[in-house]
């Protein structure tokens, strides 16, 4: 009888130890699945990228008159108005009065400047495109850039659910009207308004009205590094 019961309990064990070994084994796809697919996705990503710089470089070689800068996070600029004379460039905080006009990478209008209207930035406080928030702080006063943005640091894979679509490099040309300090930031009075920023975006706060804009000084686009 003892014989029977420690035969019986050995066979339970033993499924037992059996069924949770193979519990165990079936769970590791799902790992390897998880890793290969962000392999994946990584490597796709770098194919993109490659693919839209690509298509940006020959923009570049088919104009060779044009003096395209490079940047250090990945997107391209040239000048079409050039300040020489002012020194001084948006900070975090301070308020950026601009222009914008978006095209698509063939050069054909997305949103033009006069359905965008005058644009209001709260420079590194606002969510905005990417690139335009690193490109603002390159500017002078009415200084006018153009921007070549690949998707990444444009509006990416979402778009921006309107007329820009999914992984779409972009053109930015914009005008930097002015830049003055956030008055609230040094304890001025303020009175709440709305203003409408890049794309649709809106923030509340006091604006101050734009200084008297300088001269513009157009300067040979081969010369001098943003």
């Amino acid at each position: 009888m003892n014989y029977l019961k420690r035969s019986i309990y050995t066979l339970l064990f033993t499924v037992l130890f059996i069924s949770c070994k193979h519990h165990e084994e079936a769970r590791r796809p799902i790992s390897q699945a998880s890793g290969t697919f962000m392999k994946k996705s990584a490597d796709r990503n770098k194919k993109l990228v490659a693919s839209e710089e690509d298509v940006i470089k020959k923009i570049i070689k088919n104009n060779p008159k044009v003096k395209y800068y490079a940047t250090r996070k990945g997107y391209w600029l040239y000048y079409d108005e050039k300040n020489l004379t002012d020194t001084q460039t948006p900070k975090k905080g301070d308020i950026a009065y601009f222009n914008l006009e978006i095209k698509d990478i063939e050069g054909k209008i997305i949103y033009s400047e006069a359905e965008l209207g005058p644009q209001t930035y709260y420079v590194d406080k606002q969510d905005i495109m990417m690139g335009l928030r690193d490109g603002i702080k390159l500017m002078r006063k009415n200084e006018t850039v153009t921007f070549l943005f690949p998707s990444h640091i444009a509006y990416g894979y979402h778009g921006d659910n309107k007329k820009i679509g999914t992984n779409q490099s972009l053109i930015c040309t914009v005008t930097l009207r002015n830049f003055v300090p956030d008055p609230t930031a040094t304890g001025a009075p303020a009175a709440d308004s709305t203003k409408q920023t890049t794309a649709g975006q809106t923030a509340t706060k006091q604006t101050p009205k734009p200084t008297a804009a300088k001269p513009v000084v157009v300067a040979k686009k081969d010369t001098i590094n943003p």
